[in-house]
C-alpha cells in the first residue's frame, strides 16, 4: 500500500465521496476511506480529522482565497471592486477537479442532515471571510456586510453555472462566469434606489 503520493488529498475526497453514496455516510469507515484511496488510516488523519471533514475540505480555503483577493485590491478600490477582486482570486484557483468532485459533493449533502446543515454553514463562513477582509480595509461594518453577501450570491451563481452550464453551453471559465454574475448582481443592486 502507497504511503506517500503527492495527490493523497484530493484521492481521499474522491473515494470519500464514492463510497458516502455508495453505501451511505454512516456505514462508510475511515478504513474504507484510506484502502479505497490506496492509502493508510494514519495519512487519512494527516489530512483529515475525520470524515466528516470531508465535505468542508475547500472551505477554509475558499474564505482564505476571498479574504487575501479582498485585501490585495488596490487601495482605491471600492468595496464592490475589492470583492469583486476577492472573487477573481477565489475563481481562478478552482480547477477541473473542482467542478467533477461537485455532483459527488451534491449527493452526499442530499442524503445526510448533518451536511446539509454544514453546507450552509460554508456560505456563512464565506460571507464571515470577505466581512471581515472588508472591515480590515477600513469600510463600514454594513457596508462590508452587503457586498460580502453580493459576493456569497454572485460566487454561488457563478460556481453552478460553471459546475452545470445550460444544455449545448459550454462550462467556460469559473472566474468569468462568477464575474458575469457579480456585475449582474451590481446592476441590479444600482435599480434598488
Amino acid at each position: 500500500m502507497a504511503r506517500w503520493k503527492p495527490d493523497a488529498r484530493q484521492r481521499l475526497v474522491v473515494e470519500a465521496l464514492k463510497l458516502f453514496a455508495e453505501q451511505g455516510f454512516d456505514e462508510t469507515t475511515v478504513a474504507q476511506i484510506a484502502e479505497r484511496a490506496g492509502l493508510t488510516r494514519s495519512t487519512f488523519h494527516r489530512h483529515f480529522a475525520d470524515k466528516r471533514d470531508i465535505l468542508t475540505a475547500g472551505q477554509e480555503t475558499l474564505s482564505r482565497l476571498l479574504a487575501e483577493g479582498i485585501a490585495e485590491a488596490p487601495a482605491g478600490a471600492t468595496p464592490l471592486d475589492a470583492v469583486a477582486a476577492g472573487l477573481d482570486r477565489a475563481s481562478s484557483s478552482m480547477t477541473e477537479f473542482n467542478r467533477e468532485l461537485s455532483p459527488l459533493i451534491d449527493a452526499a449533502i442530499a442524503a445526510n442532515d448533518e451536511f446539509r446543515a454544514r453546507n450552509a454553514m460554508k456560505a456563512v463562513g464565506m460571507a464571515a471571510a470577505m466581512d471581515d477582509a472588508l472591515v480590515a480595509r477600513g469600510v463600514p461594518g454594513p457596508v462590508a456586510r452587503l457586498a460580502a453577501e453580493m459576493g456569497v450570491v454572485a460566487f454561488s451563481t457563478g460556481f453552478r453555472g460553471w459546475v452545470d452550464p445550460a444544455e449545448g453551453e459550454e462550462p467556460g471559465e469559473l472566474r468569468d462566469r462568477t464575474a458575469a454574475a457579480f456585475a449582474e448582481l451590481r446592476e441590479a443592486a444600482a435599480t434598488l434606489g
